[in-house]
Formats: C-alpha cells, structure tokens, sequence
C-alpha cells in the first residue's frame, strides 16, 4: 500500500480546536416540547391558569339594555347551595331607559334575574303609569340565603338557597309614592293585577293566605317540579272596614243653639214646665205598698176560712 506525500513546506500550519470548545446540545432539564414541565405546571412551578368559561346564552341575552346585572362567580356552598351562571341584579332598564334600582342587589342566578326584568319591564311599568308615575325601585327583602325553607334549621333548602327566589316587598314610584303589595288599602284591581301577571311568570308564587311566613311580602321563584307544577297561593283581601269614631263629631259652628228647658225657681215660685201626674203616681205608691186596713181585712178572711177541726162522735155501745 503506497504512502501519503509529504505535506508541502509552503503549506499553511494546521490548527486544531479543543475538545471543550466543542458545542453541547442544550439540556432540556426534563422540559416538554411546549415549554412546560411533564406535570403540567408552568417553568416557575405554578399552576396555569384556567381559561373562563364561555357567556351562557342568558348571560349574552341579557344585556345592559335590559338590566344592569354584572357577572358573578359560582357559589358552591353546603350541601346544594349555590349556583352557577350567577348575577348580581342592581337595576332594570325600562323601555325609555329609566332606570328600576334593586335595593339591595339581589344575588340570582341569570334565568331568575331575566324572569325578574321582564316581569318588571312588561307588567309593573304599565300598571304604575297609571298612578301617573314610573317605577324607581323595587323593595328587595331577600335574594340568595344558604338556608332551609321559611328559615328553620334542618328544613329542605330553600329556593333561595339555590340563588332562585326573590322576596318583593314593595314598588317604589318616581312621586314618592309607595305600592306595598300585601297593603289592604291598596286599590284591590291593582293587587289583583299583579296576582295574576306572577303566577304567569313563576313557578312559584306565595304571599298572605300560604302560611304566616309571607304575610307582608310576596315570593317567586322558578323551581321545576315534576308536570310543570306550579304553586299560586296570594289571598287578595278586601280593605278593612270604617271604623266608627269612638267620640261624637263636635257640633258645627252655624248650627243653631240648643233650647234648654226652664228650671223651678224654689225663691221666685216659678212653676216649671215639665208637669208630672200626681194620679199615677199616688196610684203606683198604692200599688207598692198596701195600707194597714187592707192587711187586716185579709189576715181575717185568711183566718175564717182556715178549716176547724172537726169532733169525733162517740158512738154508743149496745149491749
């Protein structure tokens, strides 16, 4: 096997690199091809975040031009309670953009807040522009509570347990006007139209005449029940009576005065008018009281009738 040639002496000398000059892939450090450690977990170490859900479509219906209802995160509480889909409902937005404030906020969940707004927007405005006025605010007395049913303890959740009932107390009008629905002096029609507008709406229904938890406010929420049960129980009762006043109306000024009868005069000998019959009256006394002749006349009768013991005859023996 023939031998290389010799390097030529004109050619230029030969370096070579040091073996620590060499570049080294870099180490991954047990990274994934996305950046992110097997586990999961962001380099830092942290957990990454959770992307938010997507709007329900009632969350996307229900928009600033029909209640003003912010978003809420999901309440999971004890047992059932809470929600999902959660708003706080503050205000109503009427057709001409008045505005209906919910005092306080009411925590529901987005179905219930939209039943709420609509019942106020279709059927409340009309009736309280008939008073002349607009609807400003609604009377909230309770919204979402984590507790049994009418508040006793160990009872079955109640509806606003589940962020599904709203108690109404009252509507507020622009004037300063307040409409308690549960108030007897209430025109009835007026009560009566509400009656009928909620148990439309809702599921559920109950005011004075369910039971005395709801005597001086009314309840709606939409529980499901089986073959869309509903429950409409809100007796409209009649204004209380006029009560007579305890004392007499004072006289009026133009009436005429009263005529007084004169009096006997003992001095003057002045004679009154008012006569009294001496007859009857010697009559009546005769009748009270029986003179002594009288008594004596009948003690003697009384004692001649008595019967005189009669005598036995004394009948002779014969020999």
């Amino acid at each position: 096997m023939p031998l290389p040639k010799p390097r030529p002496a004109e050619a230029p000398v030969a370096t070579r690199e040091p073996a620590a000059a060499k570049k080294m892939p870099p180490a991954d450090h047990g990274k994934a091809a996305d950046g992110k450690a097997p586990d999961g977990k962001a380099p830092d170490g942290k957990a990454p975040e959770q992307a938010a859900p997507e709007p329900s479509a009632c969350r996307q219906a229900l928009t600033d031009d029909i209640a003003i209802a912010p978003s809420v995160p999901a309440i999971h509480g004890p047992g059932a309670c809470g929600g999902e889909d959660l708003v706080r409902l503050e205000a109503i937005v009427l057709a001409d953009k008045r505005r209906v404030a919910v005092k306080p906020a009411a925590i529901l969940r987005c179905s219930m807040a939209t039943a709420i707004a609509d019942w106020v927007r279709v059927d409340i405005a009309p009736l309280a522009a008939g008073f002349g006025s607009s609807v400003s605010d609604l009377d909230n007395l309770d919204s979402f509570q984590c507790r049994g049913r009418n508040g006793v303890p160990g009872a079955q959740l109640s509806e606003h347990g589940r962020a599904n009932a709203l108690d109404v107390r009252a509507f507020k009008l622009a004037n300063g006007r307040s409409i308690s629905l549960t108030d007897r002096a209430v025109p009835r029609d007026l009560r009566e139209s509400v009656l009928h507008s909620a148990c439309t709406r809702f599921t559920t229904v109950l005011g004075p005449g369910s039971d005395w938890h709801h005597e001086d406010h009314i309840h709606v929420d939409l529980m499901e029940r089986r073959n869309n049960y509903r429950i409409c129980q809100w007796d409209v009762l009649d204004p209380l009576p006029v009560v007579a006043p305890l004392l007499p109306a004072q006289r009026p000024e133009e009436a005429p005065p009263r005529e007084v009868a004169a009096k006997d005069d003992p001095k003057g000998g002045a004679k009154s008018d008012v006569k009294t019959d001496t007859k009857s009256e010697n009559t009546k006394s005769k009748a009270r009281k029986p003179d002594a002749g009288d008594s004596d006349s009948a003690e003697s009768k009384r004692a001649a009738t008595k019967s005189q013991p009669t005598k036995k005859r004394r009948q002779s023996r014969r020999p």
